[in-house]
């Protein structure tokens, strides 16, 4: 998938949530529920920091591109440390390490841990890095024809109006984690689901995605997870901009609904 299908599908994934915490008993304040949603945006553009051209590659200018030849050098070497008989060989490392749920899971781990530990800069660095990358996933075209800097005070403006929401009373830095000491743990699970959304929207195109890595399937420890290939289709085609980003796009809206209460 491209990145706008990439961010729409990550917000509307956590607006489900939300619904569905409402119905369990675990209501979202509403800045959890906008916070979680932007989040959850921009952590579905992050797996494809493995990859030059993708447009976390850019978010970030030099620091962004710097760090993508990394993890891209990253990735293929443990590809190639735990590759298979059956797994082919590969030039680089895109669409491996960071598109599998151990990946999901440990960033979105580390992402708690800074939170709870770091306090109130901690929060706003998170905030301000998945801000900047939801403005670039969801206001694409637009994003595309402003400056780095304006996009870079765009995400910082809305980290600190929603950071400074969030530490109020009653707004959610203890939502759902309410032990003393718990305050934001909760940040890491938009951060996942951003993930886990990424890849099971690339399992959907024609080369699928290795999610489950590293169990082993057959005799390829890096399956490309995804449906029949009649059901696949290639990124950035008719089937992503004219079906699926409509269908998030109504899926968002009615999980919203449901999460603030009127469905």
């Amino acid at each position: 998938m491209m990145g706008p299908a990439h961010s729409l599908s990550g917000a509307a994934a956590w607006l489900g949530v939300g619904a569905g915490a409402a119905a369990a008993g675990y209501p979202m304040p509403w800045p959890v529920l906008v916070c979680g949603a932007l989040i959850c945006a921009g952590a579905a553009l992050a797996p494809d920091l493995d990859h030059k051209s993708a447009t976390i590659s850019r978010a970030f200018g030099p620091l962004s591109r710097i760090l993508c030849q990394v993890v891209d050098a990253l990735s293929h070497a443990v590809y190639k440390a735990t590759k298979m008989r059956g797994d082919s060989n590969r030039n680089g490392g895109h669409r491996t390490l960071t598109h599998t749920w151990l990946w999901a899971v440990l960033v979105g781990g580390g992402v708690s841990l800074l939170a709870m530990k770091g306090g109130h800069w901690a929060v706003l660095g998170v905030l301000f890095v998945h801000m900047v990358l939801a403005i670039e996933g969801l206001l694409w075209r637009a994003a595309r024809v402003s400056s780095d800097v304006l996009v870079w005070l765009l995400g910082a403006a809305a980290a600190w109006i929603l950071g400074g929401i969030l530490d109020q009373p009653g707004n959610g830095a203890s939502w759902l984690f309410t032990e003393p000491g718990q305050q934001y743990l909760w940040l890491g699970l938009p951060v996942v689901l951003g993930a886990l959304v990424h890849d099971i929207g690339d399992a959907l195109t024609v080369s699928g995605c290795p999610v489950l890595w590293p169990i082993p399937i057959g005799r390829k420890r890096w399956f490309p997870v995804g449906p029949p290939q009649a059901m696949r289709f290639k990124a950035g085609s008719w089937v992503e901009l004219k079906v699926l980003m409509p269908v998030f796009m109504l899926l968002g809206g009615l999980g919203g609904l449901g999460a603030l209460g009127y469905l």
